[in-house]
């Protein structure tokens, strides 16, 4: 390395940090050592390593550090500690084995147990591109698991209702041969002649009109006991569609809804996304999009237990359920994450709801059989009119989102610089 040029990104780096009126701390002098060194083309083994443990974060970890100009380890600390907790990620791997296990068919093949114990040996896989790919594979194949079971049990039905045709043709076809046997006998009765040899005819007649209202009566008393195993029959199968419907309902209700919170998935969440969007470019809605993320959630985990943290999740949702409107939508976006569409026409509208919103979690204390826990929570909010794309939107509250955490947190950021 030239020491000549060295000094000299020493000697800049003084002077601009002179020049800028700021305090020349180990971290400040880093970043602007770096920051010159680039403009020399020389490469600093302490510049590089940051940049490659940058690249190796997720993608959102990137977009933070470079919206909010992190350019040394120490300041990368704070985002690495957000990262999810070993204890979460072997829980989440728990609950993907559960939510994968098909719902009506209850059977679990050879390769959702293999990739279940790989999982379970090491759930930080769970984060891997490849390991989500696998994830989605699974998923798709659980809904074609019940989707199989529907069909064979409306084959089912299909079968006794046919069952059940053939039976009612069966007794029309039986009564029908009888009918005629009568009509027969009739026939020969008006062409008897009464003389001597007429009584005997009658006699045979008689005789024969016994035999055919027998036979008709044994044909209906077999179509009777055909009818009643088919009646039997029936009521079974009420049951069953019954109990299928029952299944239905619950699948139904399981991939629209998270099953702690109630609020929509985040897949059913984006469905219903699409319907708002369109309305959106139809007719020049307007709406705003607010991320909410509960603070220190790791903390209550921690001190109060997961039981706790769940019913601080499900409450905090019961909130924001309560106080949306059933045009709005809530969504679980992820962990102790939520996103909410609201509609509005005035600002002052959507100030009142998210004023309200966080007056009744900070106002009030989650209650976990005696322990009382004290809950905030940080949000960005964004005017969708405001942004070309959605997907330009919600970035935004995002990053709203995490100045709020930044700035000390329980607290409500708009992209208009308004904080609540």
């Amino acid at each position: 390395m030239d020491k000549q040029v060295v000094n000299k990104i020493v000697k800049e780096t003084i002077t601009n940090l002179h020049q800028k009126e700021i305090l020349a701390t180990p971290v400040e002098y880093q970043k602007e050592f770096c920051k010159i060194s680039k403009t020399y083309n020389l490469s600093v083994n302490e510049c590089e390593q940051f940049k490659q443990l940058v690249e190796k974060l997720s993608q959102k970890e990137q977009l933070e550090i470079e919206s909010k100009n992190i350019t040394t380890m120490d300041e990368m600390i704070p985002i690495l500690l957000n990262r999810i907790a070993t204890d979460n990620v072997d829980n989440l791997a728990q609950l993907f084995q559960e939510s994968v296990t098909p719902s009506i068919s209850i059977a679990i093949d050879e390769d959702l147990e293999k990739f279940s114990v790989k999982i379970g040996n090491s759930p930080a896989l769970l984060f891997e591109d490849d390991i989500q790919k696998e994830m989605q594979e699974f998923i798709n194949k659980r809904f074609e698991a019940d989707r199989q079971v529907v069909k064979q049990k409306t084959s089912d039905v299909a079968k006794l209702l046919t069952l059940m045709g053939q039976c009612i043709s069966d007794a029309i076809h039986s009564s029908g041969e009888g009918s005629q046997n009568v009509s027969d006998i009739k026939s020969q009765i008006e062409s008897i002649t009464i003389n001597k040899n007429g009584l005997d005819e009658l006699t045979n007649l008689q005789s024969k009109l016994i035999d055919a209202a027998l036979s008709i009566e044994n044909e209906m008393t077999n179509v009777g006991k055909q009818l009643n195993n088919g009646k039997s029959e029936v009521e079974s199968l009420e049951q069953k569609i019954k109990q299928l419907e029952e299944e239905l309902d619950k699948t139904k209700a399981n991939a629209i809804k998270d099953h702690l919170t109630g609020v929509l998935t985040r897949k059913a969440y984006e469905d219903a996304l699409k319907r708002i969007e369109g309305d959106f470019q139809r007719n020049d809605t307007q709406y705003a999009i607010v991320f909410f993320d509960l603070d220190h959630f790791k903390k209550i985990n921690d001190s109060f237990g997961h039981k706790a943290g769940d019913i601080v999740l499900s409450t905090f949702a019961k909130i924001l359920s309560k106080s949306t409107r059933e045009l709005d939508i809530i969504g679980r976006y992820g962990g102790e994450e939520f996103v909410a569409i609201i509609h509005f026409n005035l600002k002052r509208e959507l100030l009142k709801y998210l004023k309200r919103v966080k007056a009744i979690v900070t106002e009030n204390k989650f209650v976990y059989k005696k322990d009382k826990i004290p809950v905030t929570f940080s949000a960005g909010v964004v005017i969708r009119n405001n942004h070309d794309t959605y997907d330009n939107a919600i970035q935004k509250a995002d990053m709203l989102l995490y100045q709020a955490k930044a700035d000390g947190r329980n607290k409500i950021i708009l992209e208009d610089g308004t904080i609540i």
